[in-house]
């Protein structure tokens, strides 16, 4: 195995439950999440020499996510597919016995516009800047300042206390 394969499986390896979150706060399907996150590894892995040791590897990854779940967003069947909900939970968070508030938050996090979901999930759950945040939406900084902020004071109004600030 090359030098350059052996640094992927081990990039994967280390980040792999990261980049399945960051998915999962990007599509809010767990389903769609594991199809997103397998497409991005492998545009990841073609993508891998140029990416690999520029310290950018996993801010890479997560530019693709983001952008193959648009891509999916666009695609003729996913207009087809059925409103039915989907399950709130991330599998992985249910067997350590997720908390009542964790799900609340979810569930309104859910109802939120997809830019503004997509941009508190990687602001507030994920800690990336404005800056960071504009680069992986490929938006400018005052348009992740507005989203970020309708989208806390939706989730402010629908959970009724405080979270976080802008």
């Amino acid at each position: 195995m090359s030098a350059a394969v052996e640094d992927y499986v081990e990039f994967v390896t280390a980040r792999q439950a990261v980049l399945r979150r960051i998915a999962y706060a990007v599509c809010r399907d767990d389903a769609r999440a594991e199809d997103v996150l397998q497409e991005a590894l492998v545009k990841l892995y073609l993508a891998w020499p140029r990416v690999r040791g520029t310290g950018r590897e996993e801010a890479y990854a997560r530019r693709i996510i983001v952008n193959a779940d648009l891509d999916q967003r666009r695609r003729p069947w996913h207009r087809l597919r059925s409103s039915v909900e989907v399950e709130l939970l991330d599998p992985a968070q249910e067997s350590r016995g997720v908390t009542d508030d964790r799900m609340e938050l979810v569930a309104a996090m859910r109802l939120l516009p997809h830019m503004q979901r997509r941009t508190v999930a990687l602001r507030y759950l994920i800690g990336l800047s404005v800056e960071e945040t504009a680069a992986e939406l490929g938006i400018s900084t005052g348009t992740v300042k507005s989203h970020a902020s309708r989208g806390l004071a939706t989730l402010r109004t629908r959970l009724g206390e405080q979270i976080g600030s802008a």
